[in-house]
């Protein structure tokens, strides 16, 4: 077998095509959550903190310039990227369970009827009679 032809049957495999899907999907994710703790997060957390500015948070040591805001940022994007991820896995779990879960069996005779139809029944079969 070819490589080309091997490589062709293992592109179009269902499971290559979804893990592009998921790694597009969630790099675009990653910039969405970015934005969010970069530009409407840290700076609310900035403003109750007194006026703070996270991204301009650094030390330097020597030579070296420690950006220490820049990581908070980063942590916090981590930690809302995580949680959604983790809310996700939960919800696909669920549904995953109730689709597994056995269909209640139907048992092949009909339930008993109420026991006020039943005496309703009798009523009429000894007024026929």
């Amino acid at each position: 077998m070819s490589i080309a032809k091997e490589f062709r049957e293992f592109a179009v495999k269902g499971n290559v095509v979804d893990l592009a899907v998921g790694v597009i999907i969630g790099a675009a994710f990653g910039k969405i959550v970015s934005s969010l703790v970069e530009d409407v997060v840290m700076p609310l957390v900035g403003t109750l903190m007194g006026g703070l500015d996270f991204s301009g948070l650094a030390v330097k040591v020597g030579s070296a310039t420690l950006k220490y805001g820049k990581f908070l940022q980063t942590c916090v994007d981590f930690l809302i990227i995580a949680w959604a991820v983790f809310l996700m896995v939960k919800l696909i779990n669920r549904v995953k369970r109730e689709m597994e879960a056995p269909a209640p069996e139907k048992s092949s005779a009909p339930p008993a009827p109420p026991r006020q139809e039943v005496l309703l029944e009798e009523i009429r079969d000894l007024l026929r009679k």
